[in-house]
């Protein structure tokens, strides 16, 4: 079973590599949802990693609908990745009702091959997500990174199944969110052939600043978030048990 690894910065990716995972998915500022990595943590991975690095292209943390710009922005990414030697890209562009933007995710997959594409996780904002996986299916999309349109994989099982029966092996479900050493397992025995997590750990780096450079609660100026080493082999052990 394949094991992909959300690494957000470099340790992250060196981690995941050394623990045993067989791809990553390389992005930065996870605690937003994840964004583009930069030019230099994107070059520096691509020269070190041997297991394939897939990259996400999103150019802004919030909604999944973009302006032109930003989706200018969106294509000079994915061929940046292909000039670098990624392996793969991560990506994908709602309508303002969340419904599939055919047309600019069929330009991005096209602009992305031969490398393979993955719609990510805006599918889980999806309103018809049956008829949504057929659409990426006639565009050439190769898999669908979903939680299954809840908070957690572990509890949208029901539609990832349903959406894995129905694909019939012409597209790749991929689920993600909330997945770990204790729940792993539960999607091999389901017939799923990937799963993606980030196996994150929490390291404190320092006391709380004077003045913090964070305009949210919900990020932190003391603290990182990295992929662990013994999560992921916790993972790949439970999937092996």
């Amino acid at each position: 079973m394949t094991l992909e690894i959300c690494a957000s910065n470099y340790q992250s990716a060196i981690n995941a590599q050394e623990a045993g995972a067989q791809r990553i998915e390389l992005c930065q500022e996870l605690a937003i949802g994840g964004i583009t990595p930069s030019h230099g943590l994107l070059k520096q991975v691509l020269d070190t990693l041997s297991i394939p690095v897939f990259v996400l292209i999103r150019p802004r943390s919030g909604n999944f609908t973009y302006s032109e710009a930003e989706f200018d922005i969106m294509k000079q990414n994915i061929q940046l990745c292909k000039d670098l030697g990624a392996s793969g890209i991560i990506s994908g562009v709602l309508n303002l009702d969340n419904t599939i933007d055919i047309e600019r995710t069929k330009e991005l997959v096209e602009l992305s091959n031969p490398l393979p594409f993955t719609f990510h996780r805006a599918f889980d904002w999806t309103p018809k997500p049956v008829k949504a996986m057929y659409s990426l299916m006639e565009i050439g999309v190769e898999r669908i990174l979903t939680s299954g349109q809840q908070t957690s994989a572990e509890k949208g099982l029901e539609l990832l199944i349903k959406l894995k029966d129905k694909a019939q092996n012409r597209i790749t479900i991929l689920p993600g969110g909330g997945i770990n050493s204790t729940n792993a397992s539960l999607f091999k025995s389901n017939g799923f052939n990937e799963i993606h997590a980030s196996a994150s750990t929490i390291k404190a780096i320092s006391e709380q600043p004077r003045i913090s450079m964070n305009s949210t609660k919900f990020l932190s100026d003391t603290n990182i978030y990295y992929s662990d080493k013994e999560n992921i082999q916790s993972i790949i052990q439970s999937l092996n048990a």
